[in-house]
């Protein structure tokens, strides 16, 4: 239970203390970046996984004013699995300034799949994403070939049709995961068919791949990784991409911008990458922090 009353989920997914590299990360928390000239949303986080255990996770209420004291004062809370996505609905109705995605994240299904449970996990996904206004999200879901082998596939692309099926049939936004998996990714959206409204968590293709999404609707939304000095190709890929399909993201506690990589995430920190945009598509900070928001506000809703 965190100091907000709402029961923190921490799955098993929390960052270890030491790096791919077998080096020690640095586990301080950055300091607060000089505020935005105006609000913007994070598009993609999650306030509830423990970024290690090494004292310095922020509380969901401390993230969010944090967040809000540097301009970002709305945040897409995404559950990963069953009691992440109850998490989730949960802080939605309790934060102001939060609304909810509900998904099976890719990885999940095969291992739900193995067990005969992928089935009913589907249905209290559908279940929790109705039981709110709040929630506005079928997400994440999609397909990750970095994890998941040849033989999990079959059941990520069972569970990526469901996601896709119920965010149409409940017109909410669908926010894909995809990791190593694009060209799938895009020839089951064709077969299932395109929801109204949908997002690329994340965004981690070439210049191609953000045509081929935009084509078919997408708002890219992009993470810490642009701000990384071997990301040119996101970089490139931003450069394309229409202004009026652009968000951004933190994946906190994952994916740091710089000059933090490494370091904790968080919602804060969201002005370096906001900023390193800016620079990318040659406009000011105060103009992609419009857009960014205008575009939240047509991928997510309004009022918020």
């Amino acid at each position: 239970m965190s100091a907000d009353g709402v029961e923190v989920h921490r799955p098993t997914r929390e960052r270890a203390a030491i790096g791919e590299d077998g080096r020690s990360r640095d586990r301080t928390r950055p300091a607060v970046p000089d505020p935005l000239p105006m609000s913007v949303v994070d598009a993609h986080c999650h306030l509830d996984i423990a970024d290690g255990e090494d004292g310095a996770w922020l509380s969901p209420a401390d993230a969010i004013k944090l967040a809000s004291s540097v301009g970002v004062t709305r945040i897409v809370q995404v559950g990963c699995d069953l009691p992440g996505a109850v998490w989730a609905v949960e802080a939605a109705e309790q934060f102001k300034g939060v609304v909810a995605g509900v998904a099976l994240h890719p990885n999940e299904a095969p291992k739900l799949k193995a067990v005969g449970e992928l089935d009913s996990a589907l249905a209290e996904i559908e279940q929790l994403a109705k039981s709110s206004d709040k929630v506005r999200v079928i997400g994440e879901t999609g397909l990750d070939y970095f994890r998941t082998g040849e033989d999990g596939r079959a059941a990520q692309h069972e569970s990526f049709a469901a996601h896709i099926d119920l965010a149409k049939r409940l017109d909410k936004t669908l926010m894909i995961h995809d990791r190593d998996a694009h060209d799938d990714i895009l020839r089951i959206l064709d077969r299932e068919g395109v929801p109204d409204r949908l997002v690329m968590h994340c965004f981690s293709g070439d210049t191609e791949f953000a045509r081929e999404c935009v084509n078919r609707g997408a708002f890219l939304s992009f993470a810490g990784v642009v701000t990384f000095k071997n990301a040119q190709s996101l970089r490139d890929a931003l450069a394309v991409t229409p202004l009026d399909h652009v968000l951004v993201e933190t994946d906190a506690p994952y994916l740091t911008p710089s000059p933090h990589r490494g370091q904790p995430n968080a919602s804060y920190l969201i002005p370096h990458t906001v900023r390193k945009m800016a620079g990318v598509l040659n406009i000011s900070v105060a103009e992609l922090c419009d857009a960014l928001n205008t575009n939240a506000n047509r991928a997510f809703g309004g009022a918020w």
